[in-house]
């Protein structure tokens, strides 16, 4: 009867054998790897572009001649991994809206004409709250009061915030609102690269129930 031990033996070797040999991969067959998509990826990642063939070279278990972390894509203009965007076509939101085109010293336009797409619903009025409080309280406080606002941190040190229920300012257009927001104005800094469009007129809605405040 064959010893017990070299059973034992030959069955370690047979499967350690079969474990080396299923880690050979290849195109066609990638061999045994433990989720193998979280080190292979399926398609290309859109925001990122490497453009080394080598890069990843040590790590790749395909014989593709690239790295594993090689990501340009030659059939797109420039290796590039996002398509260039058809010619005159404009971008829009998942809502249809049109990017905001008017430049800076468009102010007096953009207070004629712009009117905000959104409707004045106690929803979108809530949501702008939010928002006011996040990117706006600072400066021009809690109730809109500006410098003489209690809740306006930094504009007390900014002296001359105006309070959006006095003068001029209380009957400034939703237009010139949002061109403002997005631009900025004097020692007031733009927000169209912090704030969303959609968002900016939400804003605008909730500025024009604090313009109406006694």
């Amino acid at each position: 009867m064959m010893n017990t031990n070299i059973i034992f033996q030959i069955l370690f070797f047979g499967l350690v054998t079969v474990l080396f040999g299923a880690c050979d991969a290849g195109v066609n067959d990638t061999g045994t790897e433990y989720a193998p998509n979280m080190y292979h990826a399926v398609s290309y990642e859109p925001l990122i572009q490497i453009t080394d063939e080598d890069a990843g070279e040590w790590v790749n278990s395909d014989d593709n001649g690239y790295g594993e972390y090689f990501s340009s894509n030659p059939n797109n203009p420039f290796g590039m991994n996002m398509r260039i965007p058809a010619e005159n076509t404009v971008p829009r939101n998942e809502n249809g809206m049109l990017p905001y085109r008017l430049p800076k010293d468009s102010i007096e336009l953009a207070a004629r004409i712009m009117k905000n797409p959104l409707p004045d619903t106690d929803k979108i009025l809530e949501e702008g709250k939010v928002l006011y409080t996040k990117y706006c309280t600072h400066c021009h406080g809690a109730n809109g009061g500006g410098s003489m606002d209690e809740t306006a941190l930094v504009g007390k040190v900014y002296q001359g915030v105006p309070s959006y229920s006095s003068g001029a300012t209380s009957r400034l257009s939703e237009g010139h609102i949002f061109h403002v927001i997005t631009h900025g104005i004097r020692r007031m800094g733009a927000h169209g690269s912090q704030v969303q469009q959609e968002d900016r007129w939400k804003i605008v809605r909730y500025v024009q129930t604090l313009q109406k405040q006694d």
